[in-house]
């Protein structure tokens, strides 16, 4: 649980850095690709980020011409000492699995975060855990 307290503690130090962002700073851009190759062999790319101050979103996907492929979300928020965020992935066959993370800066300055994974199988776990950091 190391490794999740402090990828929680750089999400909230980030969203420091990162509030203090302006407008002026949103952008949005995207890239498509496709490749083709001898015997209809191939596939094709898409990816599309999102930013905003307090926020992200990254959508991505790859599609082979042989109906293999997979799509991803990932996206965040931040502001006001909190965190928010998580990626969900799917196959072209339906399979799907991710995470979801949140945590918050406390009153007496400990961080307070929650992960939750859903696996492939359709399973999930769910982690919490309180940081202190003095």
């Amino acid at each position: 649980m190391k490794h999740f307290l402090t990828a929680a503690t750089m999400g909230l130090a980030l969203a420091g850095s990162f509030a203090v962002s302006t407008a002026a700073e949103a952008r949005s851009r995207s890239r498509s690709v496709s490749v083709q190759g001898a015997y209809g062999h191939g596939y094709n790319r898409s990816r599309a980020v999102t930013r905003q101050p307090g926020s992200s979103a990254v959508n991505r996907s790859i599609q082979t011409n042989d109906g293999r492929g997979v799509s991803s979300s990932r996206g965040a928020n931040w502001g006001n000492g909190s965190y928010s965020g998580g990626a969900t992935h799917t196959t072209s066959n339906g399979t799907n699995w991710g995470r979801s993370t949140s945590a918050a800066r406390n009153a007496d300055g400990s961080i307070s975060g929650t992960t939750t994974r859903t696996r492939p199988d359709g399973s999930t776990g769910t982690v919490s855990r309180t940081y202190d950091p003095y």
